[in-house]
């Protein structure tokens, strides 16, 4: 990964729009890409920016532009099982943001993740001990600092060699939220981590999250997101050593006057490493409506490296447009450096629903409104079951259950 230092002869900026450097260099891949903790080494973005034209810029209340970024509320964060205790084998440290392990995972990508690295002075690690199997989901909480107030955050999840553990992020509340969260596999170990932005409407929540794999180690990572007035998650995964593993998995439900991006970066640089991806997201806007339409954005790139050999990866992205006032953008990218790999494709569809699947309901008996019900369960369904902890599929299936309710569907 670039640093500030390795990038000062070339211009990011022609990347995600960073300023350190005057020549251009056409060979930067998507993994290239500037890294800094200097907000102002980073372009004020704007819509010309890649990483930047789908988002709403206006309405991200100054977290890109310095301008609306004081700090005048924090967020509340817990560590425990379901039932509110310590987990045994999980320790909790708060550190400075100076503390060498912070940062370990990967460094801002951009202006906004820099913003947020520099805001705040401390930083929670959550460490799973060596070798240890947790038997229960430890369930990190985030509280937002209340309507109209803005705060930072960096939250980083440590599984040691050998040790398994599930952690849920569960992320509700209000205001204006930026952050960056690390998750680190040491070799052999294995996280399923499920991340949930349950926020209130009038939530912005920009957050950046760096995944380091070790060799042999595996992350199953699940990103929900149904509240809030605007999300947008940057995700970006890496290997260290061969036999690595990342699946990354999401749903979403934009409702009118949403927006909802996820970013993707999966970075095949190690031999032997697999990665799997799957999205699914569903939008309903009201056309008469004053608000913006529902807005959905998904980028997924996946960058086989030259030296990545026997890579296996595949990426895709359904998007179920059910009302209009709604817009889905959909951008799977492969960057493949090398021939010598096991597999690699991507697929992105965004429609209505499927008549056939309603004709096949209904010719069975089944009421319309029941079959299309029936439908959007299904699509889902896929994206739920992959989620171990039962209690969090049900919560998932109930927030889906509810915005269809919304739009009578």
């Amino acid at each position: 990964m670039a640093t500030t230092e390795q990038a000062t002869d070339l211009v990011p900026g022609k990347v995600n729009g960073a300023t350190a450097g005057k020549e251009f260099d056409a060979s930067l891949t998507k993994g290239d890409v500037f890294t800094s903790r200097d907000v102002d080494a980073f372009e004020v973005p704007s819509f010309k920016d890649e990483i930047w034209r789908f988002t709403p810029l206006k309405r991200l209340r100054g977290l890109h532009d310095g301008k609306g970024v004081e700090v005048t509320g924090s967020v509340g964060l817990t560590v425990a099982d379901n039932d509110g205790n310590p987990v045994d084998g999980v320790s909790v440290e708060n550190v400075t943001t100076d503390d060498p392990r912070i940062g370990e995972a990967g460094e801002p990508r951009d202006r906004v993740q820099a913003q947020a690295f520099t805001s705040t002075d401390t930083a929670t690690i959550v460490t799973v001990a060596k070798e240890r199997e947790l038997e229960t989901p430890v369930v990190v909480k985030m509280t937002g600092p209340g309507e109209d107030k803005v705060a930072f955050a960096h939250t980083q999840i440590r599984v040691e060699r050998f040790a398994r553990a599930i952690v849920v992020l569960d992320q509700v509340g209000s205001g204006t939220i930026g952050e960056n969260v690390e998750f680190i596999v040491e070799d052999g170990g294995y996280l399923e981590v499920i991340t949930v932005q349950d926020w209130e409407d009038d939530a912005a929540h920009l957050a950046g999250h760096h995944l380091k794999v070790g060799r042999d180690a595996r992350v199953r990572y699940t990103a929900a997101s149904f509240g809030g007035e605007l999300i947008r998650v940057s995700a970006d995964g890496h290997f260290t050593a061969p036999g690595g593993e990342i699946e990354m998995f999401g749903l979403y439900f934009a409702d009118d006057g949403q927006h909802i991006e996820h970013r993707l970066l999966v970075d095949h640089d190690t031999p032997n490493c697999r990665s799997n991806i799957m999205y699914k997201g569903a939008l309903q806007g009201d056309k008469a409506s004053k608000l913006p339409d529902a807005h959905a954005v998904w980028v997924g790139d996946v960058l086989i490296r030259a030296a990545a050999t026997g890579t296996d990866t595949y990426e895709l992205n359904r998007n179920l447009i059910l009302t209009d006032g709604a817009r889905a953008d959909s951008i799977p990218n492969l960057e493949i450096e090398t021939g010598e790999i096991e597999g690699a494709g991507h697929a992105s569809a965004t429609g209505r629903f499927d008549d056939d699947q309603l004709f096949y309901f209904q010719a069975r008996g089944i009421p319309e409104d029941v079959a299309r019900r029936l439908v959007v369960r299904g699509f889902f369904g896929e994206v739920i079951a992959k989620i171990s902890v039962k209690d969090v599929r049900e919560r998932l299936a109930e927030y889906v259950e509810d915005e269809l309710a919304l739009v009578g569907v």
